[in-house]
């Protein structure tokens, strides 16, 4: 039997109130400056580094960094990776400024790059997946977004670039959705909760408007050379939905609000790692990572553009 969640009336969303009460119960774990910031700071000689908006809270402000190309050429497609959306979620952060520091000069005579290497700092910093607002800035990009993390990168980024060819986000999904942030969400709407089977590894989750599955294909095979690729469950799925191919599921990242569905983009996909299997490391998961964008960036290099 699941246990209630200690915040609020079961089948009755959530006011003023019990969010402020969810509030008060986070504290901070650890820091967004000593971990994600310096690193960012020593960067400064690679990329253009832009300070692309503040996040004021009750509790604190934080300043949101992105990386871009330091001699970006307009006749070139643009890559964007992010990675924090959902701060909790480590290694998508890291992920990003590892490919940063180790991978992404490889490639700037073909691609210009943008890179938002942690868009939740509040969330990185009480490992939470929503904003203190108790708002997923992952299912909040779009007009008008309640979520100023959302509509700050988004913002920024279509700003910088309306040539973006491909667009990686950095996620993980961990034991702790089903033993917290489920059920937290559920009792914040109002709603019964239902679990789903944790993935025992990494997957993707493509665009159900743009699925592009040999793409798809590409960062899995890129990805299983360094993790282990969820298998799928007794019903043929992944977190509650039917699988594409191996290791791929589809979600309308649009009508979701999820960040992939920020642009464009042609070629989009979501990562998927799991830092809580019985191998997993934290080296392993921002390998995982950096593997996938490496993936994805082998797939564009092998084909052809499409026009704009």
């Amino acid at each position: 039997m699941q246990r209630q969640y200690p915040i609020g009336t079961p089948g009755v969303p959530w006011g003023k109130t019990e969010k402020q009460q969810w509030l008060e119960r986070q504290s901070v774990k650890r820091s967004y400056n000593d971990e994600v910031v310096s690193q960012i700071e020593q960067l400064k000689h690679a990329f253009e580094t832009t300070e692309y908006g503040q996040l004021h809270y009750q509790t604190q402000d934080y300043t949101l960094y992105a990386l871009t190309t330091s001699h970006w050429n307009e006749n070139n497609p643009t890559v964007l990776v992010t990675g924090g959306v959902h701060g909790y979620e480590t290694s998508g952060v890291h992920g990003a400024l590892h490919f940063a520091s180790t991978q992404a000069k490889k490639y700037e005579e073909q691609y210009n790059f943008i890179i938002l290497p942690c868009l939740s700092p509040w969330g990185y910093e009480t490992i939470n997946r929503w904003n203190p607002d108790a708002i997923d800035p992952n299912r909040s990009f779009y007009d008008n977004s309640p979520a100023q993390e959302s509509a700050l990168a988004t913002q920024f980024v279509l700003q910088k670039s309306n040539n973006i060819l491909c667009h990686i986000d950095l996620h993980e999904t961990t034991d702790s959705d089903n033993s917290e942030f489920r059920p937290a969400l559920a009792a914040r709407d109002g709603k019964e909760n239902h679990n789903w089977n944790i993935p025992d590894g990494f997957y993707l989750v493509g665009h159900t408007q743009k699925p592009a599955a040999e793409f798809q294909k590409c960062v899995i095979e890129e990805v299983k050379a360094v993790t282990q690729i969820a298998p799928s469950d007794i019903n043929n799925q992944l977190i509650g939905v039917p699988i594409e191919q191996f290791g791929v599921i589809n979600y309308d990242g649009t009508a979701l609000g999820l960040c992939m569905g920020m642009t464009n983009a042609p070629y989009v996909t979501t990562t998927e790692v799991y830092p809580d299997g019985k191998n997993a490391t934290p080296e392993s998961c921002i390998v995982g990572q950096v593997a996938a964008i490496c993936g994805a960036l082998k797939f564009l290099q092998s084909n052809s553009r499409p026009s704009y």
